[in-house]
């Protein structure tokens, strides 16, 4: 038992061991979650359950088929014509078999099955709709892990320059170059960027961490493959605004889902209508008893006798059902199932304002970053020039450890604004491809 324990054990780790060593793509990343998402699996199960509402609604089709059997015994006495009292027991079997159809409902059962069609793909588009989400977001912590791990890169260079330049000034000031408070100032600028690059490590632990759980991995971290990120491709800025809310609003699952709501909303109008009509039904039956009698006769009481009784009947039963009142319940339902078509009907309206307003951010916020990606690039470049040139100048006593330190934290920071500024202007394009019915990732 030991063994086998050790065995599994010995599997388990070896499933998380791999797990936290493999380098995971940002298709494999997407695809895993897709996969295996829990809310994405309840809701492939509603579809199955209404997959059956179907199965369920052609059956009503279908004539119904019963059979019944049943067995009983009396005993007790009766008065014969003599007026005395006669004993008279008798037990009998009863077996039938019938079936009915409906001729006509009121096309309750036609709307009904029409109906529930419209479920399935209903379901389909709140699947798709799921998916979508789930790829959103994953693709989104995806790159935040990649702008951690530049960040990070960042904080290691700007600690590596701040170890080189406590070196060379403590020379200096051994030499008697300069002043021991420009070590001190640089010694606290070394501590400054150490406390940064741990920041930084947190940071990217806690985006690997957060891509794990979506993914709903048993490990604690999560490795991913570098990619390349291009931001100079901005065809879809090319696009207006109109055009791709066009696009999204002919193929987004959201918009789908709720001009089926609205379909089916009518299938139920026209099933509560239903109601008004007549319902004609034919049934169809075949009935056999077996009776077994044992008695006597009040010409001789103490004389008994048995009788065996066998009676075989068929039928043929059309019923006619026509509504004439039923305290207001049927008009109620038609009115109740107009109100709920026409509030389904603003739903549709609020889905695609919510559309277009969401369009129209995110278009607006990509030519923003666009701009902002711009202006964060000249100036990481006006920022290295500088600080190579006070690097130059502290080296030789011409400026201040003060001087010098604003200069790093300027680049710093200007680094961290393009890092930041690139990956967001990213997933910007991004969103606005996927509203244009791009993928996130190429096949």
């Amino acid at each position: 038992m030991r063994i086998v324990l050790s065995i599994v054990a010995i599997g388990f780790l070896s499933v998380v061991n791999a797990q936290e060593n493999k380098v995971w793509t940002l298709k494999e990343c997407v695809d895993y979650a897709l996969e295996n998402n829990i809310s994405v699996k309840q809701s492939e199960l509603d579809k199955n359950i209404s997959i059956e509402d179907v199965k369920a609604a052609k059956w009503n089709f279908a004539p119904n088929l019963n059979a019944s059997a049943s067995h009983s015994y009396n005993f007790g006495s009766s008065i014969g014509v003599s007026g005395a009292r006669i004993p008279a027991d008798f037990r009998s079997n009863n077996f039938g078999i019938n079936s009915s159809i409906n001729l006509f409902d009121g096309f309750a059962n036609i709307h009904t099955l029409k109906q529930a069609k419209i479920g399935v793909e209903a379901q389909d588009a709140a699947i798709m709709k799921m998916r979508n989400d789930i790829s959103l977001n994953v693709v989104n912590a995806y790159l935040q892990i990649l702008f951690a791990k530049e960040q990070l890169k960042v904080a290691e260079s700007q600690l590596a320059i701040s170890e080189n330049e406590v070196k060379r000034v403590e020379e200096l000031v051994q030499a008697g170059v300069l002043p021991q408070g420009d070590l001190l100032n640089i010694k606290s600028t070394m501590a400054a960027d150490n406390q940064s690059l741990i920041v930084a490590q947190n940071t990217l632990t806690i985006t690997q961490l957060q891509l794990a759980q979506m993914l709903q991995l048993d490990v604690m971290s999560i490795e991913v493959e570098e990619v390349a990120v291009d931001i100079q491709d901005q065809k879809i800025l090319g696009n207006s605004v109109t055009a791709i809310y066009d696009k999204a609003n002919a193929t987004f699952p959201e918009i789908k889902l709720a001009e089926l709501n609205i379909m089916s909303a009518e299938k139920s109008i026209k099933i509560a209508q239903g109601n008004y009509y007549p319902s004609l039904t034919m049934s169809f039956g075949v009935n056999t008893a077996y009776q077994h009698r044992q008695g006597s006769t009040d010409i001789a009481p103490f004389l008994f006798s048995d009788q065996i009784d066998d009676n075989m009947g068929q039928s043929i039963i059309v019923s006619l059902n026509i509504p004439i009142f039923n305290r207001y319940q049927f008009r109620s339902n038609v009115n109740k199932s107009k109100v709920n078509y026409q509030k389904i009907q603003y739903t549709l309206e609020s889905e695609r304002l919510r559309l277009r307003e969401t369009i129209q951010t995110a278009y607006t916020d990509a030519q923003a970053s666009s701009k902002s990606y711009d202006a964060a690039t000249t100036s990481v470049e006006a920022q290295t020039k500088a600080f190579d040139y006070a690097q130059e100048r502290f080296s030789v006593g011409a400026i201040n450890s003060f001087d010098f330190n604003q200069t790093k934290n300027n680049l710093v920071n200007a680094q961290s604004q393009l890092i930041q500024s690139k990956y967001d202007f990213m997933f910007k394009l991004k969103v606005l491809e996927f509203y244009f019915g791009v993928p996130f990732i190429a096949e």
